[in-house]
């Protein structure tokens, strides 16, 4: 880099608190609360029983199988879509057009930085953290920041409904599908026990070594799996997340009907998935009642989360905008947020400073923790932001990517 290049660097610096976005800040904040609801199984459980609550060391009966279908009907896929439409939507803030050199240069530190926080957070504490699927699909999204945002919502949006329809084709083919094509897809798929339920349980609890042991394996097949399958799903969304930014969708410049057109079509989803998963959740163990009819539907988690982005776009620009505002402080710490709800769930349920209550708590006591780190964070949130201009970690990736000291005091 030459000295020019470092003085043009120098010369940039983080938005200003009264210039950010309000609907931005707030569908950030209800990512990052909304997220923790699904993944404090895979803090709490093993990995084989995230997806499979027939691998569950409890019962999932009763109030247990209420908070688990609540957490696959309302949040399951739907947060991390939002999460991932928004880093899109960053990429373009911090990066601007292509044909801007020092801000393309702060985008590239600042997305290496990333991926070095991302794997401390991954080997260190839960495999899995989304930060560094995050900084390889943003090399792939950088590069795309000056397209237009109808090209960018296109492909983005397209992509993303191709791959839930293959996705939604295979769930049914193989609980549905002929018998032959059944028994061959099925071919070769991991069987787990609950023996090996057991003894992940057991590794967890048994101190630092065996749980970052369970942990570093989770992390290698999850990292294996984000480079050759999450990223092409990841990059449609953080391109359709570019382009609604672009075209002001998520400021609310879209005309009203745009969104209750996506309110109305995604609540219907979510209606639907309702009854569907209802139906999985209160059948016997191992009986899939809705022939993979529930999994088909689950595919399509953009279009409640466009209902949700819709909601929230309409009650911060043409509504009481004061029902979200507690969770505009939680957007503006959104990366502080998300990795202190690893360092509290992991002390509770492995690191050895804690509890060790892994595979002890079940769905009903898992929401309790939820709703308490949600407390937490809306607390403590408005708190810091009384006195500092950004969250602490923010702090810390802003100072790496800029290169210098910034600021955080907000002024007297």
């Amino acid at each position: 880099m030459s000295i020019e290049d470092t003085r043009t660097t120098n010369r940039l610096a983080p938005i200003e608190a009264g210039a950010r976005i309000p609907t931005l800040d707030v569908m950030r904040g209800l990512a990052v609360l909304g997220i923790l609801a699904v993944n404090v199984v895979s803090f709490g459980l093993p990995f084989i029983v995230y997806g499979d609550a027939d691998l569950s060391p409890f019962p999932v009966t009763g109030a247990n199988a209420v908070a688990r279908w609540t957490v696959d009907v309302f949040f399951h896929q739907k947060f991390i879509t939002l999460f991932s439409m928004l880093f899109g939507a960053s990429i373009f803030l911090v990066g601007g057009e292509r044909e801007d050199e020092a801000r393309g240069r702060l985008l590239r530190r600042r997305l290496f930085w990333l991926a070095v926080i991302a794997l401390i957070h991954g080997l260190g504490f839960w495999y899995g953290d989304v930060l560094l699927l995050y900084a390889w699909s943003g090399l792939f999204v950088m590069l795309m920041r000056s397209m237009p945002a109808g090209a960018l919502i296109g492909i983005g949006l397209g992509v993303t409904l191709l791959l839930g329809a293959m996705q939604a084709g295979t769930a049914w083919l193989m609980v549905a599908g002929p018998p032959e094509v059944v028994e061959a897809m099925n071919e070769g798929q991991p069987q787990h026990t609950m023996e090996a339920v057991k003894a992940a349980i057991a590794a967890y609890r048994s101190g630092w070594a065996g749980a970052m042991g369970q942990n570093l394996t989770s992390w290698a097949f999850l990292q294996g799996a984000s480079l050759s399958m999450f990223v092409f799903s990841t990059v449609a969304l953080m391109m359709t997340g570019m382009g609604l930014f672009k075209s002001g969708f998520l400021s609310g410049r879209a005309p009203t009907w745009v969104y209750l057109v996506l309110i109305g079509l995604g609540g219907t989803v979510l209606a639907l998935l309702g009854v569907l998963e209802w139906s999985e959740a209160t059948a016997a163990r191992g009986a899939h009642p809705t022939r993979g009819l529930a999994e088909a539907v689950a595919s399509f988690p953009i279009l409640v989360t466009l209902a949700y982005v819709s909601l929230i776009v309409l009650v911060v620009s043409r509504g009481p905008a004061w029902l979200v505002s507690p969770l505009r402080p939680v957007g503006q710490m959104a990366f502080t947020n998300y990795l202190t709800q690893t360092l509290i769930m992991t002390t509770v349920f492995y690191m050895p400073w804690g509890p060790r209550l892994f595979g002890q708590v079940d769905y009903v006591g898992m929401w309790g923790l939820v709703l308490g780190v949600w407390a937490l964070q809306l607390i403590w949130s408005p708190l810091w932001l009384s006195r500092f201009s950004m969250g602490p970690l923010e702090w810390v990736w802003r100072c790496l990517s800029y290169g210098r000291w910034v600021p955080i005091r907000k002024a007297a």
